[in-house]
């Protein structure tokens, strides 16, 4: 049975889409513009508007790191099967 992409072809492509990154800032198409402002909104909002996140999309973590072993509080929710 034939292999269909070779090795070298599979590592050729990994490292051709890997590259095709865009570094440039967003614009609208030529001959385009940008979405219409939203209803009750007086502005249009910016392109940076419109890619920047809310705070419930990105939230921030909270990494609290247990030093040492504590005995963990009663659930009170915690209750045995019937």
């Amino acid at each position: 049975m034939r292999r269909i992409f070779p090795p070298l072809a599979l590592a050729a492509l990994a490292a051709l889409l890997a590259g095709c990154g865009q570094r440039a800032d967003l614009e609208p198409p030529a001959g385009g513009s940008l979405p219409p402002a939203p209803y009750g909104a007086e502005v249009r909002p910016e392109p940076e508007d419109l890619l920047a996140l809310e705070p419930q999309a990105a939230p921030e973590r909270s990494v609290e790191l247990r030093k040492r072993s504590e005995e963990r509080e009663d659930d009170p929710f915690d209750l045995p099967p019937e």
